[in-house]
This record gives structure tokens, C-alpha cells and sequence, in this order.
């Protein structure tokens, strides 16, 4: 369940970061680049806490 949450949040977050930056810059909307945002961004997110040590150094 987590890594649903994860993803449903990243792609909604994502998808408002495409529309605004889009809008700021005066180019349109488009879906798959913030889809593929989204995906790359919670892959990111789920795998770096498995790389990154537990332990203070």
C-alpha cells in the first residue's frame, strides 16, 4: 500500500509542477512529461533509503 501512496502522491505533485512551470513559461499542458515525472521521481524515492546507511557516521 505504501508504494501506491507513494506513487499517487508524487504523480499528483508532478502533474501540478508540469501544469505551473508549463503555465510560467507560456508553453502548453502535456501529460506525458509529467507522467514520466512522476515515475522517475518515485523510483528516486523508494530506492534512497535502501542506498543510504542507517547508522550516523
Amino acid at each position: 500500500m505504501k508504494y501506491f501512496w507513494t506513487f499517487f502522491w508524487t504523480f499528483a505533485l508532478i502533474q501540478m509542477l508540469t501544469y505551473v512551470a508549463g503555465a510560467m513559461m507560456g508553453t502548453a499542458f502535456n501529460f506525458t512529461t509529467g507522467a514520466v515525472m512522476a515515475v522517475i521521481a518515485t523510483i528516486i524515492i523508494l530506492v534512497a533509503p535502501a542506498i543510504l546507511p542507517n547508522e550516523p557516521s
